[in-house]
């Protein structure tokens, strides 16, 4: 019976002009261009292998695209992941170097422990952009309202905060043409049944839902960074808080959701006032209904279902 070849194992280091290469086992680092011919030359020399890569914002999708096209398996670290991980080896430093051959030593250790890269369709790729460009615009519009409150510039102010609602209702129209696109109306329904969820939170909730294989709800809500890390040792209960990895934008978007499902509906607000009289903020109970709209919204995905109010209980 012939052996199977064990995978190479590269780490990669991505930045906007070039790439840090370094095969595990080797403390030889590699840099080449970020540009197309080169990565399909390194990637014909290493036809057979598994690239540990560090997401970036988008400097990294070319090496993956290609990768992914000639069949190379791909695992995107994020840069938080890395962080922790330089920092549970005592690493005094980081340099593009280093984080090479960090990357290529994780996924040599971790490989059973990653998912591999699922390429996402162009339309979805835009409408993942497009939902962060629109969240980096209601940031700066709030931004621009505040510092530039009372300095005498009023009727300037409101031409600027004019044009941003006609580019955000742009967006809007684009999100809504490219969820057609993609089939998701029926899905999008489902999730604005739910009381609290408004047309963006849906969409938001559904491209992350979309972006994995999720057979179960908890990997769901650690991808949207309302799961709870720990910190206990002995007697020591630490405090409970979220990990906050993921996209902010969505959990921005549910923690309003939660708000208006509390106060313009009546499943939610009775578990709002019976945390509150527990003795949890106003913030901690709203957290806590942000969980449950997110639990909610997986069941509904999951089950193709709508929400029903009397077979949904809030607490």
């Amino acid at each position: 019976m012939a052996l199977q070849a064990s995978p190479v194992i590269l780490g990669i280091d991505v930045s906007k002009d070039g790439l840090d290469v370094c095969q595990h086992g080797s403390d030889r680092v590699e840099r080449i261009d970020n540009h197309a011919k080169a990565i399909q030359a390194l990637l014909k020399r290493y036809s057979l292998a598994a690239l540990a890569v560090e997401a970036t914002n988008t400097y990294h999708e070319k090496l993956v695209d290609l990768a992914h096209r000639q069949g190379v398996t791909v695992y995107l670290i994020s840069g938080y992941q890395l962080k922790c991980y330089s920092e549970s080896l005592g690493q005094r430093m980081r340099t593009d170097t280093v984080d090479a051959r960090l990357l290529a030593r994780l996924l040599d250790r971790e490989i059973d422990q990653l998912r591999p890269y699922e390429p996402r369709s162009r339309q979805q790729i835009q409408l993942r952009r497009l939902l962060k460009r629109r969240a980096l615009l209601v940031k700066q519009r709030l931004q621009l309202s505040q510092s530039l409150a009372g300095m005498g510039l009023d009727a300037s102010l409101k031409s600027l905060q004019r044009r941003y609602r006609e580019i955000l209702i742009l967006i809007d129209k684009r999100l809504t043409s490219l969820a057609k696109t993609l089939g998701w109306p029926a899905d999008l329904a489902r999730l604005r049944s739910i009381p609290g969820i408004g047309p963006l939170t849906a969409l938001a909730l559904l491209e992350a839902w979309r972006s994995g294989s999720f057979t179960h709800r908890d990997p769901y809500i650690a991808y949207l960074g309302l799961d709870v890390k720990t910190k206990d040792s002995g007697k020591h209960r630490g405090r409970r808080r979220l990990t906050k990895q993921g996209n902010p934008e969505v959990r921005r978007l549910l923690f309003n959701a939660a708000m208006a499902a509390t106060k313009n509906g009546q499943h939610f607000a009775p578990t709002y006032h019976a945390l509150q009289s527990r003795g949890l903020s106003k913030i901690q109970a709203l957290v806590i209904i942000c969980r449950k709209l997110a639990r909610l919204a997986f069941a509904l995905l999951k089950n193709q279902s709508s929400f029903n109010p009397e077979a949904c209980p809030a607490t």
